[in-house]
């Protein structure tokens, strides 16, 4: 066997360890997860996912896509996730200098305003940055339970950033662990100093697809479950629009009422004024 056929099947296996210990270790928090989504989703509230670099890759997994339903609301902020060009404009250090600036979150979450069932989801293989870390801390000040998606492992093999202030861990009302080791990748190649092959992107897609599924079931029981959408190959062409659109106007209501500008859509102007004022200081 090549090097390289052997470095793949040792990625793979690792893969598969990976989400056999997710099942093992993970089962009670998913199913605690997916008992508080119910509950929002079926009171007619919302899950909120944030996820700041490639930690947005769970949030769109979880919504919209093929197989998926309203009451998941995917919070993606392009400054921090839109680094594809890597250097120049829109590259990866502006995008890892702000992710540690303090203050963002709570101007994001300005934006709304939350139900009493809602929750939030926070992504991040570290926990260790200002932004994920905060945007846990000032949604549980507005009342929200919220879910920490995290590696403990890697969490804990470092410290939190002095503009976080703390672990995401040790912030979220309920921690779920992706299981990577510290150094997130998980395979070594001969003398090659440094690891290759991440495994937290697909501990995170792992634990969102669980969540979703057991959602789903539980909303189903209740007689509550949204429109999914659903290929046409399955469906037919003409059922597979009109799930599209039953889901995307399901969402948009929802996401209505989080956005209102009575309450959401606009900071108020305390806030707005306390982060200027911490901008200035810094």
């Amino acid at each position: 066997m090549s090097e390289r056929a052997s470095a793949a099947s040792t990625w793979l296996r690792a893969a598969v360890a990976l989400l056999e210990r997710l099942g093992e270790t993970q089962a009670d928090g998913i199913e605690t997860a997916s008992q508080w989504c119910a509950e929002a989703i079926g009171n007619d509230g919302l899950v909120h996912l944030f996820g700041a670099g490639h930690s947005r890759i769970p949030v769109e997994e979880m919504f919209p896509r093929y197989g998926s339903y309203p009451g998941f609301n995917p919070m993606v902020e392009l400054s921090v996730t839109f680094h594809t060009q890597v250097v120049g404009t829109n590259g990866q250090r502006q995008a890892m200098f702000i992710e540690r600036v303090p203050g963002l979150a709570e101007v994001i979450l300005s934006n709304f305003q939350f139900g009493a069932h809602d929750v939030m989801m926070v992504f991040s293989a570290s926990g260790l940055t200002a932004l994920p870390v905060e945007m846990a801390r000032v949604a549980r000040t507005r009342g929200l339970r919220v879910i920490g998606v995290t590696s403990v492992a890697q969490s804990m093999s470092g410290e939190a950033e002095p503009a976080a202030g703390a672990r995401l861990l040790e912030v979220a009302d309920l921690v779920l662990d992706i299981c990577t080791p510290p150094a997130d990748a998980m395979v070594t190649i001969g003398s090659l100093e440094t690891p290759i092959g991440p495994g937290s992107t697909i501990g995170a897609v792992a634990i969102v697809n669980a969540i979703k599924v057991r959602t789903a079931e539980l909303l189903v029981a209740r007689g509550a479950m949204p429109p999914v959408i659903t290929r046409a190959s399955v469906v037919g062409e003409a059922r597979s629009k009109a799930l599209f659109e039953e889901a995307y106007h399901e969402h948009a209501r929802r996401l209505a009422r989080a956005i209102d500008l009575q309450g959401g859509g606009r900071a108020s102007d305390e806030s707005l004024a306390s982060t200027a004022s911490s901008s200035g200081r810094r």
